[in-house]
């Protein structure tokens, strides 16, 4: 993490949120961005479609490092459409990308960085492993 980075960027996501121009926010620590996702879409209930070729990144060329590598100084945020702009402006000197939408259909879909599907799931199947333990989904020998 680089402390005045990261310092400045909270600073941002704060202001942002504060003026009311962010929906939702999630910080990309624990299972980084595809697991910040899957709560997002979970927790409100829409789908969501990420594109693993629209985040910043430096020399990475695997799609489970973008999808899943951790940081405690980067955040996902959902903008309101009418709010893009002065976000965006807000933002401009601190690393910041769209990378995703949000759907009204239920669904979790990530493109990787070749373009193609690599995640395909509902978010009623999230919602199931989320809430699940891993021993749920192990048969016993």
């Amino acid at each position: 993490v680089r402390g005045l980075q990261a310092r400045k960027t909270f600073k941002k996501i704060t202001k942002a949120i504060d003026s009311g121009l962010v929906k939702a926010c999630h910080d990309l620590s624990e299972g980084g961005l595809g697991v910040a996702a899957a709560e997002m879409a979970i927790g409100g209930g829409f789908g969501i479609q990420l594109d693993l070729r629209k985040v910043q990144k430096k020399d990475v060329d695997r799609d489970d490092f973008v999808l899943f590598s951790e940081s405690n100084s980067r955040f996902l945020v959902e903008i309101p459409q009418k709010a893009t702009v002065e976000f965006e402006a807000l933002m401009k000197d601190v690393v910041c990308a769209k990378i995703g939408r949000v759907t009204k259909n239920a669904k979790f879909s990530v493109q990787g960085l070749n373009g193609a599907t690599i995640v395909e799931a509902s978010i009623a199947d999230l919602r199931k492993s989320w809430k699940g333990t891993l021993s749920s989904g192990v048969r016993k020998a």
